[in-house]
């Protein structure tokens, strides 16, 4: 796993797994930055995938004196959920109203989806992941996170769920499964072709204040590059025109899915 600082309260660390993100966020108090001794909350959004990734956090929280207060998901799916296998079955899990909503209508899909991932590739986990009781939060709102407050913004078309989550003294945002450098936008089961596009026109305002965007899996884009990736995927959506940089194998597969679900 990778981590980097894209500012002295936000930390990014990368899952060798589908270069899966997972964003912390540290709210200082009275407007003080990381030489402050006094207390400040931090919250985890999103996951890295292996048990040994998820085993560091915790530490890596504790050492970069981020005091942690919470997860949040941007979207349900399983590979961004996993926060509870770092910090314990009890760590309260902000998601967005539609994600409860998916939570709930889907119940144990997540630890299931993880169940096959592990036995496909023989990873071993402490505990099986129990999601229970999660905080379904209003989107579009704001979430307060030590004396600073986070923007939560509505996202959809990857899935029926979401949102992303924008840190304006950071001028950081991040946005689950979209704007991602290595995959193709996903139309994954009650996502939408049109929702999609709504979405990026949704997110397009931030992307061009943003210093940095994180996606849910590849690495951190500045506001330029993210701005192509925009502009790429809008391209693709209207009308299959495919990225030059995400024509691999893998990606051809997506496609193909994308144009069976749309019935293109």
């Amino acid at each position: 796993m990778r981590v980097v600082s894209l500012h002295p309260d936000v930390l990014v660390a990368t899952s060798a797994v589908w270069q899966t993100t997972c964003t912390i966020v540290r709210g200082p108090v009275d407007g003080t930055n990381a030489s402050s001794d006094r207390a400040a909350e931090a919250f985890v959004i999103d996951s890295p995938v292996l048990q040994s990734e998820l085993d560091v956090l915790p530490t890596l929280l504790a050492q970069s004196g981020f005091p942690f207060t919470g997860l949040l998901a941007t979207h349900a799916d399983w590979d961004h959920v996993l926060g509870r296998l770092a910090f314990g079955a009890e760590a309260p899990l902000g998601v967005s109203e539609t994600t409860a909503a998916r939570l709930t209508a889907e119940p144990g899909s997540a630890a299931r989806r993880l169940r096959e991932f592990d036995q496909q590739w023989y990873v071993s986990r402490p505990a099986p992941l129990a999601l229970g009781q999660v905080q379904a939060l209003p989107v579009p709102g704001h979430l307060d996170v030590g004396d600073r407050t986070i923007e939560l913004h509505p996202t959809g078309g990857h899935t029926a769920d979401g949102m992303a989550v924008w840190i304006p003294w950071a001028k950081v945002l991040v946005v689950g499964d979209h704007l991602s450098p290595v995959e193709l936008p996903m139309l994954s089961e009650g996502g939408s072709r049109s929702a999609y596009a709504a979405t990026l026109e949704r997110l397009r305002p931030l992307v061009e204040q943003a210093d940095h965007v994180v996606p849910g899996h590849g690495e951190v884009l500045d506001g330029t590059r993210a701005l192509a990736i925009l502009r790429e995927d809008v391209a693709y959506l209207a009308d299959w025109t495919l990225p030059i940089a995400r024509r691999d194998p893998e990606q051809l597969k997506i496609h193909a899915a994308n144009q069976a679900r749309v019935g293109a």
